[in-house]
């Protein structure tokens, strides 16, 4: 934490600001984590001034090593940073809630009706701009995070080898363990090898949740059961929605049988329109399955262990920065980090910029991030009131 007193950290105004920020970036923060961390980075580094770009990189590449969401558990770092341990609860729920809220809803109107309420439009005007977001953060954060041509290749390799399909996990960690080898070769060969200091957190937790009986076929819906479910795959998750598409099928389709293939993408297609974290797709498969505390034990199983996750790495990142070992890791991992960011910032792109209006989009949300500092609240309000002004004249 910055260097200010328990008392402080904990006092009703921090916890207020923390409250009010992340309950805002709660209900506007659409376009996945790449683009939650861009409009963290306008809030708190730019604006608000609660760190340095140092320090933010420092936490991306810090939740890039623990399994969970990362949006979540950089708001979750950030609110413990500025408000203590009262800042963390604070910061994760208020980033939850509105989201997993309107998941709730769509997910009662869904089983109700039995039809997937869409956002096309609105998303047709909020996507180009949130890839604009995401480049101006790149930008800001590359010139902290490159700090030399070894930094520039590593993060050019990793988001190369990302589109070649390579595994993000391993590309986080061979990026981070060649920066720290080549930067401390001389420590190495003095020291022949010894000395090299561990992460103070492990990167898998033991294979005990895995196998919480979950092998059966078309099981009983069971309340602890479905949080188990959930909970185990909060602990174990590394990468994108897909990742997680394939951890739900595995268990809800597969093993449970308490879903269809058809309700699953349902499911992570609402996850993906709504804002806030992708994860509260929990959030609408717990009500299909077992209605509002279905929905409840699936939103806090998914999310308990990124709260304990950051509470028991937060302290430890000052330390990996000092040490010249942990902290070469941790550039390395940064700047691959960064790589990921750009590649899924393209492949945004692709997805979004799909005419000449969404190209004007882009440029224009750049333009006014860059030279007017416009908030990026705004920007996403505009946008999709933008969008949606463009749905009503395609249905006249």
């Amino acid at each position: 934490m910055d260097e200010i007193s328990e008392a402080a950290a904990a006092s009703p105004d921090r916890l207020g600001e923390v409250a009010r920020l992340f309950g805002k970036l709660g209900l506007i923060a659409f376009g996945g984590p790449a683009a939650h961390i861009a409009m963290m980075h306008d809030e708190v580094v730019a604006r608000r001034r609660w760190l340095d770009d140092q320090h933010f990189l420092d936490l991306i590449g810090a939740t890039s090593l623990i399994p969970g969401p990362n949006s979540t558990e950089m708001t979750i770092h950030l609110g413990y940073l500025r408000a203590g341990w009262r800042g963390l609860i604070v910061a994760g729920t208020c980033f939850i809630l509105p989201a997993a809220t309107i998941v709730l809803i769509l997910a009662w109107l869904y089983d109700t009706y039995s039809t997937l309420p869409t956002a096309g439009w609105l998303l047709y005007g909020i996507k180009p701009v949130v890839v604009a977001i995401i480049a101006q953060a790149l930008w800001l954060l590359g010139r902290k995070a490159v700090k030399g041509p070894l930094t520039a290749g590593v993060g050019l390799a990793v988001t190369l080898l990302y589109f070649w399909g390579w595994n993000i996990i391993l590309l986080l960690l061979l990026a981070g363990v060649t920066v720290m080898l080549v930067k401390n070769r001389s420590r190495l060969r003095s020291a022949g090898g010894a000395g090299v200091v561990g992460l103070p957190f492990g990167l898998q937790l033991s294979g005990g949740l895995s196998r919480l009986g979950l092998a059966q076929e078309d099981a009983p819906v069971s309340l602890l059961t479905l949080f188990l479910t959930f909970l185990k795959i909060g602990s174990l998750l590394y990468g994108s929605g897909y990742v997680l598409l394939a951890f739900l099928r595995s268990d809800l389709v597969v093993n449970l049988g308490w879903l269809t293939d058809q309700q699953l993408l349902d499911a992570v297609a609402i996850g993906q329109l709504t804002p806030g974290p992708v994860f509260t797709t929990a959030t609408f498969i717990g009500y299909l399955i077992a209605g509002f505390p279905g929905a409840v034990l699936a939103t806090v199983g998914i999310f308990l262990p990124s709260f304990f996750f950051v509470a028991v790495s937060n302290p430890f990142i000052p330390r990996l920065r000092r040490s010249p070992w942990a902290g070469s890791l941790l550039d390395g991992v940064n700047v691959a980090s960064l790589g990921l960011m750009a590649a899924v910032t393209w492949q945004l792109g692709i997805a979004s910029v799909v005419d000449p209006l969404t190209a004007a989009m882009t440029v224009v949300a750049l333009v006014l991030l860059v030279r007017y500092k416009v908030n990026t609240t705004w920007l996403i309000l505009g946008a999709a009131a933008m969008g949606w002004g463009v749905g009503r004249l395609w249905s006249l």
